[in-house]
């Protein structure tokens, strides 16, 4: 159905259908709302050029991804994530752009966002301690939202995170009350402020238990399975090797479960594994009982609620920053037991 049909199937002029729908502000509530359904039950959207033109939104919201973190933030945690967030866009008529830049160009990516009017609003991923990016977009006045959090940070912002450290304080204490002392860590790239508070909730919950924490067995670098491979079989090949390890994505968690295989040890007998679980659509957990005992929270769960909320900011720019701190989900699986008595 077209506009002309639509009109004339209403007994309304093409203009009076054309404003109400796309947004102008002339056109009665009532009128507006008879319009509305009668288009949405008929599926019909109307130009999004035009809307844009009548609203002054350009009805995209931004994700500046540079090319140092693609490795950290385009797979499959990142693509749960969109997937969740495009749920809600689509929902309130945005679309997204995304914009792979230089490094060096970052900054100036943004700073173009905001000149150029080219999206209504845009998510920080990844952020770091002191993250500059927060700073940079409250002074461009453009709304944003961070997923994640960035420790230091001197303003408020609006954010949703992980309670990161209390997700590995509780993985550490599981294992330890399961006779565990020999504990590594294979922890994403530390200078992203979720792997900075995964590790300070490791140490803590080992100094709590009168085990000083051992950077011998700690190993950090990008969440993939390769790493999570090399890391345990460096560290199991070692002369005091660790009974458990904790990983920071069910990605390397794999790799360190080959390594453990490979030399002919079972997993949650001999070596334990636990792991950050982002529930990720496409590389399930397990179906019923859990493959690996993991903290977990859904990556495309926080997508929809930054989008939920960012859309919200963009509809009331002057509201009072938004926080949200989730709590990961201590699920049991098959990759924990006991520590061998021989440890």
């Amino acid at each position: 159905m077209n506009l002309r049909e639509l009109s004339q199937q209403l007994g309304l002029s093409q203009t009076t259908v054309s404003r109400a729908l796309n947004g102008y502000p002339e056109v009665n509530e009532t009128t507006r709302k008879r319009i509305q359904d009668f288009a949405d039950h008929h599926n019909y959207r109307p130009n999004q050029k035009a809307k844009s033109l009548a609203t002054g939104k350009s009805m995209l919201i931004g994700h500046v991804i540079p090319f140092s973190t693609q490795h950290e933030m385009v797979n499959i945690v990142f693509s749960d994530f969109i997937a969740g967030a495009g749920e809600v866009y689509s929902t309130h008529g945005y679309d997204m752009l995304l914009s792979v830049v230089n490094d060096d160009n970052e900054i100036r990516a943004y700073s173009e966002l905001a000149r150029k009017g080219s999206v209504d609003g845009v998510i920080v991923h990844g952020p770091t301690q002191n993250d500059p990016r927060i700073a940079l977009l409250q002074d461009l006045k453009i709304p944003f939202f961070v997923h994640g959090r960035s420790t230091d940070a001197t303003s408020s912002y609006n954010h949703l995170d992980v309670n990161n450290k209390r997700a590995f304080s509780r993985a550490t204490e599981f294992l330890l009350n399961l006779g565990h002392r020999r504990i590594g860590l294979i922890n994403g790239l530390e200078r992203m402020d979720f792997a900075q508070r995964r590790r300070h909730g490791y140490e803590d919950a080992l100094q709590s238990a009168g085990i000083m924490p051992d950077p011998a067995i700690m190993r950090s670098a990008e969440m993939t399975e390769p790493f999570g491979y090399a890391a345990t079989k460096e560290l199991l090949a070692a002369d005091h090797p660790p009974t458990a390890f904790i990983a920071s994505s069910i990605v390397p968690a794999l790799g360190a479960r080959r390594a453990i295989e490979e030399r002919a040890l079972t997993v949650g007998k001999d070596v334990s594994i636990i792991c950050f679980d982002d529930a990720i659509s496409y590389m399930p957990n397990g179906e019923g009982e859990p493959i690996f005992t993991a903290t977990r929270s859904s990556v495309r769960d926080a997508g929809r609620r930054c989008a939920e909320l960012l859309i919200g900011v963009i509809q009331n720019p002057d509201a009072p920053p938004v926080a949200e701190l989730w709590e990961a989900e201590l699920v049991v699986g098959q990759s924990t037991g006991p520590a061998p008595k021989k440890a």
